[in-house]
């Protein structure tokens, strides 16, 4: 496990993910989840340190295990990401617009998101032993 570092904080805020296709309409096929790979992480460009660990796909939802440091917000982050990759789908892949005829639209509007991380029996002993060794703590076994 690694852990990140900014100017005033260390973290480890990992997530899983879940985004759903509007209406469950199974428009992620081997073309469009390949593009996706692809363009995801250059949407990122504008998020400096968010970044995209494993995605996976079915026909009509995607997973992705995700590091999204503390300064922003989990909203903020999906509500840009959905939003700019609908936006590229679109433009990419014409016969979108004949399944979503009404809409400018490919993702349905909400998310799941968990955290993932050190388990609760791993916080417990770290905080257990917190005054029994001073130094290297962060690299403690877990």
């Amino acid at each position: 496990m690694q852990y990140y570092t900014s100017s005033h904080s260390v973290y480890y805020t990992k997530y899983h993910v879940v985004w759903v296709t509007k209406y469950r309409r199974k428009i992620l096929n081997p073309g469009m989840c390949s593009y996706l790979r692809k363009v995801m992480p250059k949407l990122l460009r504008s998020l400096p340190g968010v970044e995209i660990e494993t995605i996976g796909f079915d026909e009509d939802h995607l997973h992705m295990m995700m590091l999204i440091p503390p300064k922003y917000s989990i909203s903020d982050v999906m509500g840009k990401l959905k939003s700019l990759s609908s936006h590229h789908m679109r433009k990419t892949f014409s016969w979108l617009s004949k399944v979503y005829w009404k809409e400018n639209i490919v993702w349905s509007p909400g998310y799941f998101v968990s955290s993932v991380g050190v388990n609760e029996q791993i916080i417990a002993n770290y905080v257990r032993h917190q005054g029994e060794k001073d130094s290297g703590q962060l690299r403690m076994e877990l």
